[in-house]
């Protein structure tokens, strides 16, 4: 899975990056406990060499014996597990502590550094192969001084495993922990990640599956404020608009079938009786101009569905030119002119100056501006009132179209531009088709302009914008 594939490479990925940083203290308090043994050793070999460096001159002026010497030896830290060999002034050995260096007492010994001896400075090497046992050694050299004068020195040659003895039990201690706190890190990165990540994510994954399959209800439940449940905010945002879109859909398709069934139907049953001779034929000419009247709205709906769809799909194009808008206002007015007369409505026209430029397709601009007319005026009661207004604000041209019909209802005002959409359910009406106000704010969006509606007193105004040009 591919959710799997995700938790494994994160949690991979975290827990090497763990992995490396304690994989480095550990390293790092490796060396420092190892350098800090050494350094201790040799402390320890300085001060107690110091203590001992004495003995040697009283031993070789024949003051001291042999069992002084190796008592006053004894003082030397380490000396029950290494050996010490004692040098001459000349580089010869006369002493060891251990009987195995017996064949090397009056040999000379190869110093390291005799001058730096014999400046009063000892010397430490570890990692030095001893002589008789080929073991790895660590070798001191401590020098012998009387007054300024140099004497000998002290050789103490300890086993490098007595000195790592401590250090290994330091050593499987520190990666004990180590182990334990990656392998702890890792359970606890991949559970936080399965809660805080993981789980969400696959609960968003089911819940997407499920809305692909046509299941548009379903909803992620949000349990944090951070980015993953600003995610499940907007997945869910994103499903509640599917689920609308989805609901537009399927009434969409009822309103259609309802607009299309019923003249389909009219015009079946008229036809029907003419053929049938059902209808009288004086009565034809009559029947045959309403069944006129229904393909000229079913001409009317497809085009304005064409339209539309061409809109919201980007396809419609359009030409800005420079136009006067109080002439186009002019235009439509007339064309509404019988329409006027027949509902008795009293319309005011007031047009700023003689003419008003703005930016506009003329085409466009007369169907929106017929659009708007034509609603006041289906909506406005006999011998009612119709306003139209042009004014220009700043860089822009406000034309307002009113009516003093019944104003919209709050719980409406959002859904007067989907298409269809009836404030009153009961009413019908065989010219329009339900589509004048969304091809309206369709083309004024795609204008780059502004339109909206208001309740202005007991009636209705819907007000666009138009660039000035």
């Amino acid at each position: 899975m591919k959710n799997s594939s995700l938790v494994t490479k994160l949690v991979a990925t975290f827990a090497l990056v763990v992995t490396i940083g304690y994989v480095l203290i550990a390293v790092v308090l490796s060396m420092w406990f190892q350098s800090y043994f050494l350094e201790k050793n040799r402390e320890d070999l300085e001060e107690t060499t110091a203590l001992a460096s004495p003995s040697v001159p009283l031993y070789l002026n024949k003051e001291i014996d042999d069992t002084e010497l190796l008592r006053n030896l004894s003082l030397i830290k380490g000396v029950e597990k290494g050996d010490i060999l004692l040098v001459d002034a000349s580089g010869y050995i006369f002493f060891v502590t251990n009987e195995a260096y017996d064949s090397l007492v009056f040999t000379r010994f190869n110093f390291p550094d005799r001058d730096r001896l014999v400046e009063g400075n000892s010397i430490e090497i570890n990692g030095e192969i001893n002589p008789i046992t080929n073991e790895e050694m660590s070798l001191f050299i401590k020098p012998v001084r009387s007054g300024m004068s140099y004497q000998g020195a002290i050789v103490v040659y300890t086993p490098l495993e007595t000195i790592r003895e401590p250090l290994n039990d330091i050593y499987v201690r520190i990666w004990t922990i180590t182990a334990t706190a990656v392998l702890l890190s890792v359970i606890l990165i991949y559970y936080i990640a399965q809660r805080m990540l993981f789980k969400p994510l696959a609960e968003l994954n089911t819940i997407a599956r499920k809305i692909s399959k046509g299941e548009v209800t379903q909803r992620v439940l949000v349990t944090s404020t951070d980015e993953i449940g600003q995610l499940s905010e907007s997945f869910n945002s994103m499903a509640e608009s599917l689920e609308q879109t989805d609901k537009n859909r399927r009434d969409f398709l009822s309103n259609i079938s309802h607009e299309l069934r019923s003249p389909i139907t009219s015009m079946r049953g008229f036809i029907a009786g003419i053929l049938d001779g059902i209808i009288p034929m004086d009565k034809e000419k009559y029947y045959l101009k309403i069944v006129y009247d229904e393909i000229q709205r079913l001409t009317r709906l497809v085009n304005d569905l064409l339209d539309l769809s061409a809109m919201e799909s980007g396809k419609f194009s359009f030409k800005l030119t420079e136009l006067d808008i109080n002439e186009i206002v002019k235009v439509c007015i007339r064309r509404f002119e019988t329409k006027i007369d027949d509902k008795g409505l009293k319309v005011n026209v007031t047009l700023e100056g003689d003419h008003l430029y703005a930016a506009g397709d003329r085409d466009r601009l007369i169907q929106v501006i017929t659009n708007l007319v034509d609603n006041s005026i289906k909506h406005c009661p006999d011998n009612g009132n119709i306003r139209i207004q042009t004014k220009s604000k700043g860089k822009k041209v406000h034309v307002s179209v009113y009516n003093d019909g019944t104003p919209i209802p709050e719980g409406d005002m959002k859904y007067i531009w989907d298409r269809f959409y009836k404030g009153d359910k009961s009413r019908t009406n065989k010219v329009s088709t339900g589509l004048g106000l969304p091809i309206v704010r369709n083309i004024i969006t795609q204008f780059g302009e502004d339109i909206w509606v208001e309740n202005k007193g007991q009636g209705v105004l819907f007000t666009f914008t138009l660039s000035m040009t």
